[in-house]
C-alpha cells in the first residue's frame, strides 16, 4: 500500500517516540578520568610536585574503576528531565510486526444508494487517490451477434461527451496531472482515474459524464472500428493471449466464457452506435456497479458526489438483476500446429471454482505450490517449487506458470508452458506427476511455505492506490463486501496438507482438461494419453 497508519496506541509512550535510557556510569578512558578530575576542589589538591599529587591521581582513577556507587549520576536521574526522543514515524515504521500491519490497515466503508449503486472507499490518508466504475457488463453478458460490444464501448469513452470534446477531455485530465484509463474482462468493465486528493470531485464528475454522456459519433465510432481491428493483429502476435483464448474456446464450448472479450472481425466490422446505446441502457444499471476509491479519499466526500452524480440518473433495476447462464466446462483440445515456429506454447487446465466457495483458497495455495519459473530466474536445488527444479535441471522448458482463473461459478486452474519442440511431451509428464503429487503425498512444509508465500504475494499487490482501488472494485461486485486482511490471512492458515490432497483429488484427479497448444507440437501426447496421466494406480 502507499502508506501503511501508524497508531500511537502501538507504543507506550506515544507514537514516533520512546524515553531515554537511565544513564550508566562510563567506562575508565582518558578523557572520563580527566573530566572527574576537574570534580575535585582545587584548595583541596596538593601542590604540584609532591608526592601527595601522585596519591591524589591513584585515589582518583581508583575510584573510577571501583564498582561503587556514583552519586553524581544517581542526583542526575533524580533532577534531570528524562526527555523522549523523537526518531519519527518513518524510523519506527520497521519495527511493526506484520500483525499491527495489517492490522493497522484503513477500514473500507460501504454505502448503498437508493437506486442499488454501491460507494466503497478506503481512506489512507494520502495525498493522491484512485477512483473507478466497476460494472457487471463483460463479453460474458454478450451474445453471438454483439460479441465485441462491452470493448467496442470502452474505446469510445473518451472519444467525448455532450460536455466536453475528445480535445477538451484530453486537455482537463493533463492539467489535472491525473490518468484516466479504462479495461474490459469477461465479467467486468472498469472506468478509473487516478489524480490528486483535491481533484476528486472533478474525478468522479469526469467518470460520470463519460458513462452517461459519451456522444458515439459515427465519426468516432468508424475511427475506433479500425483501431480495434488493429488491436486485433497485435493481439494475434501474442501468443499467450491467444492461447487463452483458444483454452476458453475449447473449455466453454459454445458458451459465453468461450467467446473472445475483442468479439470475432465480423461482428467488429457491424457494431454501430444503436448497439452500444443498447447495450449501455441494458447493463449500466445501479445494483451493476460500484463507485470504487482509494487514497487520500474522505467516504462522506465520495457518497455526496456520488448522490449529485448518479442518485438520479442511473435507474434500478426492474425486478432481480438476471442471473447468468452456466457455462459448463468439456475436457477437450484445440491443437494449432505451426511447424515455422521456434517454440510451443501449451496451457492445460481442469475446471476450478468460483470467487464464493469455500474451496477457493485451497486452489489457491495449490496453485502457489507450484509456482511459476523461467530460464532467466535460475536458482537450480533452491527453488521452492518441485516442478521449477525438475524443469531447471532436465532443461524441460523455457518458462512456465500456474494459474487460478475465477469467474463468478466456475473458474479453470491449470500451467501454462513455454517448451522446445522436443521437450513438449516431458514437460507435460512431470507437469502431471507434480498435479497427481498434490492428490496424493504434498508435505506440511510445503503448504506452510506456500500459504507464507500466498500471503506475501497478496499483500505485496496492494501497493498503492490503484490495486487497492481496484481490489475493492473487484471484490464488491463477487462478494458484495470486501474481505478483511486478517479474516483472508485466517482463512489461508485453516489451510493443512490434507486439506489440499482433498481439494486437489475432488478437482484435479481423474479429471479431463481442457488443452490448448500453439506451435511445433508434434510431440504433444494424443490427447487419451494426456487424461491417462491425471490419476495414478493407487494400492
Amino acid at each position: 500500500m502507499d502508506q501503511w497508519m501508524f497508531h500511537s496506541s502501538l507504543w507506550p509512550h506515544g507514537g514516533g517516540c520512546v524515553p531515554t535510557q537511565k544513564a550508566r556510569p562510563a567506562s575508565s578512558t582518558r578523557g572520563q578520568i580527566s573530566l572527574r578530575l576537574r570534580k575535585f576542589c582545587p584548595s583541596t589538591l596538593p601542590t604540584p610536585g609532591t608526592s601527595s599529587v601522585k596519591m591524589a591521581m591513584s585515589l582518583a582513577v581508583r575510584s573510577l574503576l571501583l564498582p561503587r556507587p556514583r552519586r553524581l549520576w544517581a542526583l542526575s536521574n533524580k533532577f534531570l528531565p528524562q526527555r523522549p526522543i523523537n526518531f519519527g514515524v518513518n524510523r519506527l515504521r520497521s519495527t511493526q510486526t506484520a500483525a499491527q500491519v495489517v492490522l493497522n490497515v484503513p477500514e473500507t466503508r460501504v454505502t448503498t444508494l437508493e437506486n442499488g449503486l454501491r460507494v466503497a472507499s478506503e481512506d489512507s490518508g494520502l495525498s493522491t487517490c484512485t477512483v473507478g466504475l466497476w460494472i457487471d457488463a463483460g463479453s460474458r453478458y454478450e451474445n453471438e451477434k454483439n460479441n465485441g460490444t462491452a470493448h467496442f464501448l470502452e474505446h469510445m469513452a473518451f472519444k467525448g461527451t455532450k460536455k466536453r470534446s475528445q480535445l477538451d477531455l484530453e486537455l482537463e485530465i493533463e492539467n489535472m496531472g491525473a490518468h484516466l484509463n479504462a479495461y474490459t474482462s469477461r465479467e467486468q468493465t472498469v472506468y478509473y482515474a487516478k489524480a490528486f486528493s483535491k481533484d476528486l470531485p472533478r474525478a468522479v464528475e469526469i467518470l460520470a459524464d463519460i458513462i452517461q454522456n459519451s456522444t458515439l459519433g459515427e465519426a468516432e465510432i468508424e475511427r475506433e472500428r479500425g483501431v480495434i481491428l488493429r488491436e486485433m493483429q497485435e493481439i494475434e502476435t501474442n501468443l499467450q493471449e491467444v492461447v487463452f483464448d483458444h483454452l476458453h474456446a475449447t473449455a466453454y464450448q459454445k458458451t459465453a466464457l468461450g467467446r473472445t472479450i475483442l468479439g470475432p472481425t465480423e461482428n467488429i466490422k457491424s457494431i454501430n452506435r444503436k448497439d452500444l446505446v443498447e447495450y449501455i441502457t441494458t447493463h449500466y444499471k445501479g445494483p451493476r456497479i460500484v463507485l470504487a476509491a482509494a487514497g487520500g479519499v474522505s467516504h462522506d466526500e465520495l457518497l455526496d458526489l456520488a448522490k449529485f452524480h448518479f442518485g438520479n440518473s442511473l435507474s434500478r433495476c426492474e425486478g432481480e438483476i438476471p442471473a447468468l447462464p452456466a457455462c459448463k466446462f468439456t475436457g477437450s483440445e484445440i491443437r494449432v500446429r505451426d511447424d515455422k515456429m521456434p517454440l510451443a506454447h501449451i496451457a492445460l487446465a481442469v475446471e476450478a471454482i468460483g470467487w464464493s466457495h469455500p474451496d477457493t483458497i485451497s486452489l489457491m495455495v495449490a496453485n502457489t505450490l507450484i509456482g511459476n519459473w523461467d530460464r532467466s530466474f535460475g536458482g537450480g536445488m533452491n527453488l521452492s517449487s518441485k516442478l521449477a527444479q525438475i524443469a531447471c535441471h532436465g532443461n524441460l522448458c523455457h518458462s512456465f506458470q500456474s494459474f487460478n482463473t475465477s469467474y463468478t461459478d466456475t473458474g479453470l486452474w491449470g500451467l501454462y508452458m513455454v517448451c522446445e519442440p522436443a521437450t513438449v511431451a516431458d514437460m507435460i509428464h512431470f507437469a502431471q506427476r507434480e498435479w497427481m503429487r498434490l492428490c496424493t503425498s504434498v508435505t506440511e512444509s510445503e503448504v506452510a511455505r506456500a500459504k507464507n508465500l500466498l500471503k506475501t504475494n497478496m499483500l505485496l499487490q496492494l501497493d498503492g492506490s490503484t490495486p487497492i482501488c481496484e481490489d475493492i472494485g473487484r471484490q464488491m461486485l463477487c462478494y458484495n463486501r470486501r474481505i478483511p486482511i486478517p479474516e483472508l490471512e485466517a482463512r489461508i492458515d485453516a489451510v493443512d496438507a490434507q486439506n489440499i490432497r482433498d481439494v486437489c483429488t475432488k478437482y484435479i484427479y481423474d479429471k479431463h482438461p481442457a488443452v490448448a497448444a500453439v506451435g511445433p507440437i508434434e510431440q504433444l501426447p494424443d490427447y487419451n494419453r494426456i487424461c491417462s496421466g491425471m490419476h495414478w494406480l493407487r494400492e
